[in-house]
């Protein structure tokens, strides 16, 4: 146990005695130790931890536990060997009950406190059908380990070492034995590995993606260029591993995070697998975005179209649409359905996918929201009926929300997989003209701390015309 100390004993390396009572937004446990905030990583509600501070604030540190002194009653033994190293997951020792609170928890804290929207109705959060095995795609860094063996898997957490992988329990299991058989072709043919220090060598990443509903494989290889033979190891991968439908090449020169480069070639099959998406038939490519819970996006988007309750004669909005995953399923169903996206790719997969289901109602435009949200407005013949907002995690522009109050849609449909940045946008649409029905939240990655949210906005000028 941890000797008995006073405030001022406050300090780095210290150790101390820890109560969790609840979980943060990054996936830390929260405690207090006398009048401070302490997070510990990889603890759980209830635990009662010896802990060490690797770093402290007047108000508040970070530790690391050192032994389990009480374990939670929410506390499980998790599915994976790694789980306390690796980056990719921070609460597989974690019941899912507790999981499911906590991520409900956050909605309900974001919208109080930076939303001011405190009597919001709130929904209860939609639990996943699959806590393991339901990630579609991953994309692994790629090393050199000990002896020269090839590594690949997530970062440790909060550094850049990569906790080598064989399998992960929240990766499709048609995704397990081609990471074994790429590590295992990577050491023989000795091709370079990147190091992202010096800038050097070939190799930066393998990624990996499958259809939930056809079991379509795809294999992508990063690189910085050329890899000896590698034409012929793609066919070799083609062979051996039935439900791989297409091996391809990415080059990305640049000294960059980002994963994949602008230049993507196949080596061997097809560059896409197929994917069925609320019944529709959708080509996936080794860059597209596209959510990585198939069966928990079909259950969240069907939530929408009910309750947008559409009629077939209106006009909907779809901005940061993507390749069309909620376009096209908006489109059977009203008059026209109009996509806006950044990404002129992910345009032009869009205008393939509405061709390959026979949706002729449909457009999709290359730009900024903020340029062209304005302009399609303008030159509708009808008022717009509904925009639906999908942003990345920063949420939208200023401009954006301005635009909407401007051009005044009758729904506005906010997806989101940041409560902060929501609660923020909320705020400001709502503090005019659109009065917030209901928060649908959303469990699209067990056993980490994301969340995902869908807001449903009506303009209060229906509030009269329905009344």
């Amino acid at each position: 146990m941890a000797a008995q100390t006073t405030l001022s004993d406050w300090k780095q390396g210290q150790i101390i005695d820890v109560t969790i009572e609840s979980l943060s937004n990054s996936g830390d446990g929260v405690g207090r130790w006398q009048e401070r905030v302490v997070f510990v990583a990889n603890s759980v509600p209830g635990d009662t931890l010896q802990v060490r501070l690797t770093r402290i604030k007047a108000n508040y540190g970070y530790g690391k536990w050192i032994q389990i002194l009480q374990p939670s009653p929410h506390r499980v033994r998790p599915a994976c060997i790694v789980a306390d190293k690796c980056g990719g997951c921070q609460w597989q020792a974690v019941d899912y009950a507790q999981q499911m609170a906590a991520k409900e928890h956050q909605v309900q804290s974001a919208l109080a406190r930076i939303g001011g929207l405190s009597d919001v109705r709130i929904e209860a959060i939609l639990g996943a059908p699959q806590v393991l095995k339901y990630r579609n795609k991953v994309t692994y860094p790629l090393a050199r380990g000990n002896g020269g063996t090839v590594k690949a898997g997530y970062y440790r957490q909060g550094s850049h070492q990569i906790v080598n992988l064989n399998q992960c329990p929240i990766q499709h299991e048609q995704l397990d034995p081609l990471l074994v058989a790429a590590k295992t072709a990577i050491q023989t043919r000795q091709w370079s590995l990147y190091n992202e220090k010096k800038h050097q060598g070939r190799l930066r990443h393998l990624g990996l993606r499958v259809g939930q509903h056809t079991q379509q494989v795809l294999l992508t290889l990063v690189t910085t260029g050329h890899l000896p033979d590698v034409k012929q190891q793609a066919e070799q991968w083609l062979e051996e591993h039935p439900n791989l439908v297409g091996v391809c090449l990415n080059i990305n020169t640049h000294k960059t995070n980002r994963i994949f480069g602008e230049e993507t070639t196949c080596l061997a099959g097809q560059p896409y697998i197929e994917e069925l998406f609320l019944g529709l038939r959708l080509r996936i490519q080794p860059n597209t975005f596209f959510q990585v819970n198939t069966l928990q996006a079909e259950r969240l988007v069907q939530i929408v179209l009910d309750e947008l309750n559409l009629q077939g004669n209106e006009t909907v909005v779809d901005t940061y649409c993507g390749i069309g995953t909620l376009s096209l399923p908006i489109a059977q169903r009203v008059a026209r359905c109009i996509g806006i996206e950044l990404q002129a790719e992910a345009v032009a997969q869009a205008r393939h996918n509405a061709a390959l289901n026979g949706l002729q109602n449909t457009e999709f435009f290359a730009g900024s929201v903020e340029e062209l949200l304005q302009d399609i407005s303008g030159q509708e013949a009808r008022p717009i009926d509904a925009v639906v907002l999908d942003p990345p995690r920063k949420g939208c522009d200023r401009t954006v929300l301005d635009t909407l109050l401007e051009i005044a849609p009758a729904r506005v449909v906010y997806m989101s997989c940041n409560p902060t940045t929501l609660a923020r946008d909320l705020k400001i649409l709502c503090a005019q003209d659109y009065r917030l029905q209901k928060v649908q939240p959303a469990d699209f990655f067990p056993q980490t701390a994301h969340v995902e949210c869908v807001a449903f906005l009506e303009h209060r000028s229906q509030e009269s015309s329905s009344a």
